[in-house]
């Protein structure tokens, strides 16, 4: 069962680090890079599902690793 659950970590934490660089790539100004853009907009379209996407993939990384730490 360990090795499903850190198979399963890996794929995660792989999906959460392309979300994370494809919204970096996505902002203005090269959020990735310190230059932020001081004006606040709203989500919308991919970029809203990106989003999201990236807050389920972090709860499941925590939750997987709850898990792992628990069965090791």
């Amino acid at each position: 069962m360990s090795t499903y659950i850190n198979f399963a970590v890996i794929i995660v934490v792989v999906l959460l680090v392309i979300t994370v660089l494809l919204q970096s790539a996505n902002s203005q100004g090269g959020g990735l890079f310190g230059g932020g853009g001081g004006t606040f907009r709203t989500r919308r379209g991919v970029e809203k599902t990106l989003f999201q996407f990236t807050i389920i993939l972090s709860v499941a990384f925590v939750v997987l690793a709850i898990i792992n730490m628990r069965f090791s």
